[in-house]
């Protein structure tokens, strides 16, 4: 089975490629993806050929872990079924193209227990829970009634104030481009010179600066929290003092699990954890070099989709 797949051959040189797909075996399924999403974060770093040395790391790959579609086929004994929409992590399906992260393809072959049913009502909106579920990894363990700092107003960012004002925690946002901190959103977007607060019992840092932690140290409650959400292309360092004299923590979140995704899916199917809002553009999938090129430089494009109904 073939595939039509956006595949980074070296940094900053994309193609959309005819690829041939592994063949399924026992407890995999058959995905016509509909629509993926490019992130900001992990593919910008792909990109531009600035991410540090991480598992399966080379070109070509494939990039993309936010992908929904319908199955084609699906294995007895899933609990799928063919015409099903799932939200999609990416897959490793390509033969000697690398998937990293695997999702930015027109079909995909994907071991069954990683699809994540969805309402086929979300439509593109699907693409949106791999960042919900980050947000939720993320802020495992914050309180009611906290006080919550976010240094990034991006997706992940609204998605952690989001998230944060279910929990009963109290946000603010950090976002140093008028054009992200535009708006009303039902908690406070500052820069960080118009921000007063010294008492932060949570700081989660989305924005993937490594020179930030002192800022953001000198922010902090006694006792208090840095989370770093971010990816990270250079070392991080910070004084110690200062981090000595509030006690510090500080605690990376990594890529979501299973449990998270189906936390989300959960309040996103209730109703509690709105989508909306959250995807600002859309390209078909053959113009998904033009898409690329937009989604990392554009600071208004907050999502940047990619539709594969109309098969390149």
């Amino acid at each position: 089975m073939d595939a039509i797949a956006v595949v980074l051959e070296k940094p900053e040189q994309l193609a959309l490629t005819r690829l041939t797909l592994s063949p399924a075996v026992e407890g995999d399924a058959v995905v016509a993806v509909t629509f993926s999403g490019i992130s900001t974060g992990t593919e910008r770093l792909l990109w531009s050929g600035r991410m540090p040395s991480f598992p399966g790391m080379g070109y070509p790959l494939v990039p993309g872990y936010e992908s929904v579609g319908t199955i084609v086929e699906a294995p007895p004994g899933s609990g799928l079924k063919a015409g099903q929409s799932v939200f999609v992590p990416g897959a490793r399906c390509f033969g000697a193209v690398r998937g990293l992260f695997g999702g930015a393809a027109s079909h995909l072959v994907v071991p069954a227990d990683r699809l994540v049913p969805i309402d086929p009502g979300l439509g593109e909106r699907g693409v949106l829970i791999a960042l919900a579920a980050t947000a939720y990894h993320a802020l495992a363990g914050i309180s009611p009634g906290e006080r919550a700092l976010i240094v990034g107003h991006g997706v992940l960012g609204r998605l952690l104030a989001r998230l944060s004002v279910l929990t009963g925690a109290v946000p603010t946002v950090w976002e140093t481009n008028p054009v992200r901190a535009r708006g009303e959103f039902g908690y406070p977007v500052l820069t960080p010179e118009t921000d007063a607060r010294r008492d932060y019992a949570t700081i989660t840092d989305v924005s993937g600066d490594s020179g930030i932690l002192d800022a953001l140290i000198a922010r902090l409650a006694p006792g208090g929290e840095i989370v770093l959400a971010g990816f990270y292309e250079a070392p991080l360092a910070f004084a110690f003092p200062p981090a000595f004299l509030r006690e510090a923590r500080i605690r990376v979140a990594a890529e979501f699990r299973p449990a998270d995704l189906a936390a989300v899916t959960a309040l996103i199917e209730r109703g509690a954890l709105s989508l909306d809002g959250l995807i600002t553009h859309r390209r078909p999938a053959a113009e998904a070099g033009e898409a690329y090129r937009t989604a990392f430089g554009e600071a208004a494009c907050l999502k940047m989709i990619l539709d594969w109904r109309a098969r390149p």
